[in-house]
């Protein structure tokens, strides 16, 4: 497509001017995208309810992912100025040293140059990645989902006009003008105009893009997060938190989809989790002891401990003890978030320790897997990959860095 290899060539020329831009203009220019969108609320919400006009068929979990409303895009509002807030992590000396020939070798935090991001449903995704990637230093292209084409259409339309009040090229933030999936086959080709590719979205839309990208992602894979209920654990904890990491918003990727309990709680704090869940709205599936423990719980299948519901289902397993508990971890996680409660530090350590995941929490719900709340300002997404980034991607984890040599004439033998 001829229009998104212009705008790449746009995003590559704003990306040089963007690279040495002073933190002063990069803050004016999100604190007016906030009080633009603050101004625009009507306009965004039209736009919005015309995207939830045509998702009738979504699920009711897609659907909530899709809706905005005043509260919500006040939350954008406020990410927008908490990200302004935020150190710009551009140009940080990293470290410094000076070799014994007198050279002086500099490591700088720089961009990572032209970001791609390729989302579904979330228009919210608009504003945070907009932002994050603004503040970092890189131009972005985002091309979000057909769902939510309306909503991030006139959200990345405020953010553009906050680089225009700021006097910084609009091409520093583009989404693809089009809801045609060609698109997304096409900026998998960019590699000569994008630098990284960032996915979000469902297990389909990551393994094309896996499948089909010329270009470095880092991969925000599903969400089959697990929270472990080990023997020690306190009840009235234990049970206020599974609650919150299952139900506070169950189509959010860490919100908990499989529930391991001791054996040894079978007789006493399980009916009482299986109760709190059911009677929350809750779906609850599991092994033959946790049937045994509720006759309103359905069996669990194989397939069950591999799905990520986004939905108010839970599976629910009983094990041996943390050894077990990580076992089945390391055969079902999609490596995004585990928790678990406990009062046994010892266990609490060899379970953080031995979980590969990219977050790992002791006696805390899992939805606290967000940039916002590990204090990032917002983030655009989860990477549950190994390389360069993990867990919540914020403003450090879009930059990367070079070195700078300083020297008196110096020549090698």
């Amino acid at each position: 497509m001829t229009v998104l290899r212009e705008m790449g060539q746009r995003a590559r020329a704003a990306a040089r001017v963007l690279a040495t831009t002073s933190s002063e203009q990069k803050n004016k220019a999100l604190t007016e995208a906030a009080a633009l969108l603050e101004s625009r609320l009507d306009e965004v919400l039209a736009a919005n309810a015309l995207d939830m006009a045509a998702a009738s068929g979504l699920s009711a979990a897609m659907r909530d992912r899709l809706l905005l409303t005043a509260d919500r895009i006040a939350g954008i509002v406020k990410g927008l100025r908490e990200v302004a807030a935020l150190p710009d992590p551009v140009g940080r000396v990293l470290a410094e040293w000076t070799r014994p020939n007198g050279l002086k070798i500099t490591r700088v935090s720089v961009p990572l140059g032209v970001i791609g991001v390729i989302y579904e449903s979330r228009p919210n995704v608009t504003a945070d990645a907009g932002a994050l990637c603004f503040k970092s230093g890189n131009a972005v292209i985002l091309r979000g989902g057909s769902d939510s084409f309306h909503s991030s259409m006139i959200l990345t339309d405020v953010l553009r006009e906050g680089l225009e009040r700021a006097e910084l090229p609009r091409d520093c933030i583009q989404s693809v003008p089009t809801a045609d999936r060609a698109a997304v086959g096409e900026m998998l080709k960019m590699d000569d105009c994008i630098d990284v590719i960032v996915p979000r979205g469902g297990k389909s839309l990551i393994e094309r893009i896996s499948a089909e990208s010329k270009i470095p992602m880092f991969k925000h894979l599903n969400g089959i997060c697990h929270t472990y209920i080990e023997k020690t654990a306190d009840f009235d904890k234990a049970r206020r938190v599974v609650l919150n990491a299952k139900m506070r918003r169950t189509g959010t990727c860490n919100a908990t989809e499989t529930i391991l309990i001791d054996d040894a709680l079978k007789g006493s704090l399980l009916p009482l989790v299986i109760d709190d869940l059911i009677k929350a709205g809750c779906e609850v599936r599991g092994d033959e002891t946790v049937q045994a423990a509720d006759p309103r719980v359905l069996p669990a299948t194989e397939e069950d401990w591999d799905t990520e519901y986004l939905a108010p289902i839970v599976s629910i397993r009983a094990v041996s003890g943390v050894d077990e508990a990580i076992a089945h971890i390391a055969a079902h996680s999609s490596h995004h978030t585990e928790a678990i409660l406990t009062e046994d530090d010892s266990a609490a350590e060899k379970f953080m320790n031995e979980t590969d995941s990219a977050v790992v929490m002791k006696n805390a719900s899992t939805q606290f897997c967000d940039g916002g709340e590990f204090g990032m300002g917002a983030e655009i997404g989860i990477a549950t990959g190994r390389l360069h980034a993990r867990g919540p991607v914020g403003l450090e984890q879009l930059t990367t860095f070079k070195y700078k040599v300083t020297g008196d004439g110096q020549i090698r033998a």
